[in-house]
Parts: C-alpha cells; sequence; structure tokens
C-alpha cells in the first residue's frame, strides 16, 4: 500500500493533536520530532526533511495558531499544506500545444518501468482523444523492441519500430515521418536505458533531444529505490532538463520517499504515477490528494473519478430500478463486482474513503479472495440459478460447490445472504413509496 509506514506514523501524530485544547510550545517540538523521525523513516531526503519542520514550526508558531480554540486543527492543517507543497502544490499536465505530432521522450535507467509506462501513458492520451503513436528506441536491451510490439498489440495501438541495427536517432527521425503520414498527432519515444547514468547513454539521449525537439522529456523512475530515484532524478535533470518526472510502483512504495522528495530537489513536478500492473492504472499526479491520502483523510475525488470511469451509466441506472423493484438478481450482482473489480485492488479503493486507515480496514486481502469466491460460485451456477436461487436444492448445491472448487456451506452462507439482502430491498422499496405519498419509514439497518 502506498505510503503505508508514513501514513500510519503520521495518522498516530494526528490522532494526538485532535484532542489537544491547547498546545504549548515544547508539545509542538516534541509533535514536530515524531514527525522528523516519520519522514526520515520514509526515506525522504535529509535538507527536504529539514525545510519540512522549520515551515511548520514557523507557521504553527504564530499567533493564529497558538490562541486558536482548535491549535491541534491547525497544526493537522498546516501539514497537510505543507505535504501538499512539498509534492508539488497543484497537479501539473503535459504540455500538448503546438504543431502535431507533439514528442513525448521516455527517459530512465534500465528496470525502472519506461516501457511499460510508455504503453500505459498511450492508452492515457488514447482515451483523451488523442492519436499515440509508440516508438521503440531502445536497441540494447534484449527484447526491448519486441516488449513494446506486444504492449502495442495488447492496447490495439501502432508501433514504429525499426529493429535493433537503426540507430535511436534515426529510428526517431522516420518516427515523426511516419506519425505526419498517418495522423498520429503524438509520438511517444521509448528511448534506452542503462543500469548506471553514464556518458555512452547521456550523449544518445542529448542526440535523439536535439533531432527531434520534444514538447516533454519524462523521466521513469521506480519509486521504490527510494533516496536513489531521487539522485537519478536530479543527474537527469542537470543533463537532460528533464520537463517532469512519472513514479512507477507507487502503490507497492511503503514509504514514500521519492514522492515527497523529488519536486523539491529537482525543481520539475511528478505528472504521472503508476499505481499498479494493468495498463490502466497510471493516473495523473494530484499533489492535494496525494497529501490528503498520507494523512488519512481520503480521496474522494479521485474514487468518484474512477467510479465514473469504469462504471457503464446506463448499466447503474438499470440496477438502480431492479434494486427499487427488489428485482436484482445474483446476475447483476455479478456484474457489479466486475464493475467494481476494474477500479483496482479492493486495498486502493478502501485508501480513499476518509478515515478508512489500514487498521480498520482489517486483511482486505482476505475479502478479494472472498469476492473470488463468490464469483466462482455464482459463474457455477446455470443462468436459471441465478435468476431464482430458490430453485437450488441439495444435489445442485453439491454441482455448484465442485464446480467451483467450494463446499456447500459456502454455497449456503451466499444463498442466505443474498435472499436477506432480497428482503432488505424489498423493505426499503416499499418504505420509499410511502415516504413519497407522505408517510414515515421504519426501515432499521442491522449496520446502522
Amino acid at each position: 500500500m502506498a505510503f503505508e509506514g508514513l501514513s500510519d506514523k503520521l495518522q498516530g501524530v494526528i490522532k494526538k493533536l485532535k484532542g489537544k485544547g491547547k498546545i504549548s510550545e515544547a508539545e509542538l517540538k516534541e509533535i514536530l520530532r515524531e514527525v522528523r523521525i516519520a519522514l526520515l523513516e520514509a526515506d525522504v531526503n535529509f535538507k527536504v526533511v529539514k525545510d519540512f519542520i522549520k515551515n511548520v514550526n514557523e507557521k504553527a508558531l504564530g499567533q493564529e495558531v497558538m490562541e486558536s480554540l482548535t491549535p491541534g486543527q491547525q497544526v493537522i492543517k498546516i501539514v497537510n499544506e505543507e505535504l501538499t507543497l512539498l509534492m508539488g502544490e497543484t497537479v501539473s499536465k503535459l504540455d500538448l500545444s503546438g504543431k502535431t505530432p507533439l514528442v513525448i521522450m521516455m527517459v530512465g535507467l534500465q528496470g525502472s518501468g519506461k516501457t511499460t509506462s510508455s504503453g500505459k501513458l498511450a492508452n492515457h492520451l488514447r482515451k483523451q482523444g488523442r492519436r499515440p503513436l509508440l516508438v521503440a528506441c531502445d536497441v540494447y536491451r534484449p527484447a526491448a523492441v519486441k516488449q513494446l510490439e506486444v504492449l502495442g498489440e495488447q492496447l490495439d495501438l501502432p508501433v514504429f519500430s525499426m529493429g535493433t541495427e537503426v540507430s535511436p536517432v534515426d529510428i526517431s527521425k522516420k518516427a515523426i515521418e511516419h506519425a505526419r503520414e498517418y495522423g498520429n498527432d503524438i509520438v511517444i519515444i521509448d528511448t534506452a536505458g542503462r543500469l548506471h547514468i553514464d556518458e555512452t547513454l547521456m550523449d544518445e539521449l542529448k542526440n535523439i533531444k536535439k533531432t527531434v525537439s520534444p514538447k516533454e522529456i519524462l523521466l521513469v523512475v521506480d519509486s521504490m529505490t527510494g533516496q536513489d530515484a531521487v539522485n537519478v532524478a536530479e543527474n537527469f535533470n542537470e543533463l537532460l532538463d528533464i520537463s517532469g518526472v512519472v513514479l512507477t510502483k507507487l502503490d507497492g512504495d511503503t514509504r514514500g520517499g521519492a514522492a515527497l522528495s523529488v519536486k523539491k530537489v529537482t525543481g520539475k513536478p511528478i505528472k504521472f504515477a503508476g499505481m499498479g500492473e494493468k495498463m490502466d492504472a497510471l493516473e495523473p499526479f494530484h499533489p492535494d490528494r496525494m497529501a490528503s491520502r498520507i494523512l488519512g483523510m481520503g480521496d474522494m475525488l479521485t474514487l468518484i473519478e474512477k467510479a465514473q470511469t469504469n462504471f457503464d451509466e446506463d448499466k447503474a441506472r438499470e440496477m438502480e430500478k431492479k434494486m427499487m423493484k427488489a428485482e436484482f438478481t445474483l446476475e447483476d450482482f455479478l456484474d457489479q463486482m466486475d464493475q467494481m473489480k476494474n477500479m483496482g485492488p479492493l486495498d486502493q479503493m478502501m485508501e480513499m474513503i476518509p478515515g478508512m486507515n489500514k487498521a480498520k480496514m482489517g486483511d482486505m486481502q482476505v475479502n478479494e479472495k472472498d469476492m473470488a469466491k463468490t464469483q466462482a460460485i455464482i459463474l457455477s451456477m446455470t443462468p436459471q440459478e441465478r435468476r431464482n436461487p430458490s430453485i437450488i436444492n441439495g444435489s445442485r448445491r453439491k454441482r455448484i460447490a465442485n464446480g467451483s472448487g467450494t463446499r456447500v456451506q459456502d454455497i449456503n452462507k451466499l444463498i442466505k445472504q443474498f435472499s436477506e439482502a432480497q428482503k432488505m430491498m424489498k423493505q426499503l422499496s416499499g418504505q420509499m413509496t410511502k415516504a413519497k405519498k407522505g408517510g414515515k419509514s421504519k426501515v432499521k439497518f442491522p449496520f446502522i
């Protein structure tokens, strides 16, 4: 889970602050000491931590805060604002203005996720109505060209390649001619990487830059490498003057040092974050939303955007009607689960709900396994059984259990839960009808 370690520690500090009526300078000093330790343990750059604590301290010692009726909340607000500033304050979008085809150079070390990020970015831009062309310029790493071609095939996106015998500079030049001819308005160049920064690599990248005049140079770095990622970003920026950073594997980075340091150290914004292995798991980086998530305040805007992207509006309306008429079937339930899965891992979704920290979520992996088990059970039923579970007798339950690799008890549990849910829907539907006619609702939900 992204920022898990840092988030847990900072949320512990916030918990202490929330109960404070007044805060003395000595208490503030102790609180900031805990914040400092949390940031350093998260592998945040030492100078960045020093400046961060200094800024929070200066603002928190101000008259408005110290004399406030809720100084604890004021300090939380300051920490939130400073975290947001640290990561860039506002979302930094790609500059896609100007004459097409626009060129985006993807640069970085080997193993950072550059090729995969190129595919994800092309997929992201296509959803915005663009016509991207992927260009295979990594002619040194074994199978790098093939990897990009396979990604292009999976995503149904065009890939321009000239094998491994032609120089990357010439491939880039020919790719732009190809894009003009075939109407591609964006050219994404997947350049070569090395295991470390060297003169040969940088000379080649400088030559490509000089030849194609890219609108954007995006540095792809593995967030899980912590301070190494920040050092790499600093070096690439000095030599190439990058326009932004793509942080990969942020969903698996429990510390978060790179995300919290790279903007301050390089002066260049984080433009995208890789949040999973799926080809749509590349998100525009929102500093304010990420700060809110770190502090356990949730990220409802991203959650809503994901829902709007992944949920079919017509299906949602149809589902609402079925639920109100208590006609919701196991087939409908299966469809809802599929749409939920498209939004991403369950633990990431829960992270976006305010107050849902790790302690409250419990073992989310178990819940995802439960979802998979439920899907297997429903898929092992006949269409008739899904629409009318009351016909599922003993022999049918055994057949379904064998087909789904589960136990008869699991089938019994699902049917019972679904039956109770249907009863509740009927009750809710009846009470809402009464409410419309001026009656009072007496619905009692077990979870309230």
